[in-house]
């Protein structure tokens, strides 16, 4: 028997078409909210450093909650927590309409958001493909959940642009937040939740937790997921911004994040399909050296729309392309039970960078007038987090689980 989970009357095909789309939307909202920046910071009289806190909250508020979030699902089940956490991020995006100042955008934009954001996020639709996708195969499905969220990214880009030109940024954030309703629905097909193998011990949180962080393999990845984080949540909210500070339009930011999206469709595809057949920690490492190549090749030459877009689209293969390695890894160290948790451990840290990501961008642009300080830290990261994954076993982490004789 390959899987220990209790697979739902629900066709496989189903789970997967419905946690892609769930995967796409999530993301795709969550996105678009660099392009937001700009208008919400001139009527709401944000500084950038404020406006950059709030996003750094919310990515703070998302990685603390996903760990128990994976945990929740892993317990009562995916379908109940992928709804209820859409319910909460259409709330906190609604609410962020309505927000009047920096205190309250921290709140809204902020807790409400992230916590909703992590408790139906595509990390906790991977363990349910986790539990329902034989092992040979998870790398590649993991890479096809990740794909959808980047076709989210591109989709959700220009559409949220468009409803920010033609109705302003308030109603366009009322139509973003009742486009994720749509997710309850689609939640249905997921129901269900990974069962105990025979043989486990079924632990409480921390004692999992802490059996994991044994491993040192799980260390390395959890520490090195902190650099995606950083690149990811500093580009896709500042980046749109600082091209109009070179003299671009607003559309070619939006375009930027929208070319980003499409282009890790096929680096999510290529990573989930390379994960089965080559060493995933080689695979990540390889991915974060050349996202530091990346981004001192586009500091290198003048900004313009070519070298926006080129960077873009160097930037987008590699973008989500660490997720089903990392997941992939977390599967093979621990199998698929406690998946949602230590998934959401290492996702944790992965916000950690996202924190710090967003707000020194802010700071950096506050303080400085630009933000190279940030890009140049985020190219000293990259090469750090490639040295540090190269150590990495990629193996099964010894009698984790396991009944004591």
């Amino acid at each position: 028997m390959t899987s220990s989970a209790l697979r739902p009357a629900v066709p496989l095909i189903a789970i997967i078409i419905a946690g892609c789309i769930i995967a796409a939307i999530g993301n795709g909202v969550r996105t678009s909210f660099g392009l937001f920046t700009l208008p919400m910071t001139a009527d709401l009289g944000l500084s950038r450093e404020g406006w950059g806190l709030a996003m750094a909250i919310q990515n703070l508020a998302w990685g603390i909650a996903q760990p128990f979030a994976g945990a929740f699902a892993d317990r009562v089940g995916t379908a109940r927590t992928v709804a209820a956490g859409a319910a909460l991020y259409a709330l906190g995006v609604v609410l962020m309409a309505f927000s009047p100042n920096a205190p309250i955008m921290y709140l809204t934009a902020g807790v409400i958001t992230g916590v909703g954001i992590a408790v139906c996020s595509f990390s906790v639709v991977m363990a349910a493909f986790g539990r329902s996708v034989p092992a040979e195969k998870r790398s590649f499905i993991f890479g096809i959940a990740t794909a959808a969220s980047s076709f989210g990214q591109f989709a959700f880009a220009p559409i949220s642009q468009g409803f920010i030109n033609a109705f302003g940024w308030q109603t366009a954030l009322i139509y973003l937040g009742a486009m994720l309703l749509l997710i309850i629905p689609l939640s249905y097909a997921l129901r269900g939740r990974t069962e105990r193998p025979a043989g486990q011990v079924d632990m409480p949180f921390m004692q999992a937790l802490s059996r994991a962080w044994g491993h040192g393999s799980y260390r390395l990845l959890v520490i090195g997921f902190f650099v995606c984080g950083f690149h990811l949540a500093f580009i896709n909210v500042h980046m749109p911004a600082y091209l109009v500070q070179c003299g671009l339009s607003p559309d070619v930011g939006s375009w930027t994040i929208a070319v980003i999206g499409i282009f890790n469709v096929a680096g999510s595809l290529l990573a989930g399909y390379l994960g089965g057949r080559v060493p995933k920690q080689i695979l990540l490492a390889s991915i974060y050296f050349l996202r530091a190549i990346a981004i001192g090749l586009f500091m290198l030459f003048p900004v313009s729309e070519i070298t926006a877009y080129a960077f873009a689209a160097s930037m987008g293969l590699l973008w989500l392309s660490t997720v089903p390695p990392t997941a992939g890894l977390v599967s093979v160290f621990f199998g698929p039970r406690y998946m949602g948790m230590l998934y959401g451990v290492a996702f944790f840290s992965h916000q950690l960078g996202s924190f710090m990501g967003v707000w020194l961008g802010g700071v950096a642009f506050d303080l400085t007038g630009h933000y190279d300080l940030v890009w140049y830290l985020g190219i000293l990261l990259g090469l750090g987090s490639a040295a540090l994954h190269l150590p990495i076993n990629e193996q099964s982490a010894p009698s984790f689980g396991l009944k004591p004789a």
